[in-house]
């Protein structure tokens, strides 16, 4: 009488054990697929993208090209400007949110948590679609390796002669301040044909705020994310201080200026992920 109880155990038993291991099987079934879609959230087959965080060396992007040519043996062909730094570093590291479609987000300059009350007064006319003073802007010198002059929007870039560029892009983060002395945006900007070179060139790019953190990466704004990347390659040069911004000076610019420039640019959000990023060497 106690065998059919024993084989009666032995089968609940069995059953349990069973259970408990197709238990365990979808569970490591789900961990994996959950791995694989981690692993595919990011674009695939892209080359490096930016903006990063510059005091941050690691990347593991498969994709390599050389860096450009220097900004001296390249044509200067346009210059543009973002709300808030798109990048990071020590210098502008105050995070600004997430921003709407690019605009409010990014990263601020720490200068700017301790301005004077003279530094922050209102201007008397509205800058730039209102900008105000305090404000964090990164400005872009883009270069081409094409026989182009400067003009309006990255397709002043290329040609039909010369569709696929080298493409380099001198990089400054300001703080807008209310104040006479502070830098000159429109001799930062000013654009000369140099005639020993023969090459467009703006010859008011900072040059004391620190050794520029140079890598290859992409085009930046805010259409692209770690999901939808920028195919063009770009060698970066991104000084690593903020300075000060005369903010009407950003103003007059921004009435007038050949590259058809009016407001700042959104930002693109701060690419993380090491597979979408080069080594800074």
């Amino acid at each position: 009488m106690k065998t059919p109880c024993i084989s009666k155990l032995g089968k609940i038993i069995a059953s349990a054990l069973l259970l408990s291991s197709l238990v365990i099987s979808s569970s490591a079934i789900a961990a994996h697929h959950e791995d694989a879609a981690k692993k595919r959230d990011v674009c695939e087959g892209f080359g490096p993208q930016t903006p990063r965080d510059i005091d941050s060396v690691a990347g593991e992007n498969s994709v390599k090209f050389n860096l450009a040519s220097p900004s001296t043996e390249m044509n200067l062909c346009n210059i543009h400007f973002h709300n808030n730094a798109e990048h990071k570093a020590k210098a502008f590291s105050v995070y600004a949110g997430d921003g709407d479609h690019g605009y409010g987000g990014g990263y601020q300059c720490g200068i700017s948590q301790s301005l004077t009350k003279e530094e922050l007064q209102a201007p008397e006319a509205e800058i730039c679609k209102n900008l105000k003073p305090g404000d964090t802007i990164e400005v872009h010198w883009v270069h081409s390796s094409c026989d182009v002059a400067p003009g309006p929007g990255l397709g002043s870039c290329l040609s039909e002669k010369c569709a696929n560029p080298d493409l380099r892009v001198e990089t400054q983060v300001f703080t807008l301040v209310n104040d006479a002395s502070a830098l000159n945006f429109n001799d930062l900007t000013k654009v000369t044909n140099d005639q020993s070179s023969g090459y467009y060139q703006a010859k008011g790019i900072p040059s004391t705020t620190g050794e520029p953190i140079q890598f290859t990466g992409s085009t930046t704004g805010p259409s692209y994310t770690e999901l939808a990347c920028s195919a063009l390659q770009v060698t970066w040069s991104v000084r690593p201080a903020c300075a000060k911004l005369d903010i009407n000076t950003l103003g007059k610019w921004c009435e007038s200026n050949e590259f058809e420039e009016d407001k700042a640019h959104g930002v693109r959000k701060l690419v993380t992920d090491k597979r979408l990023l080069s080594p800074i060497e």
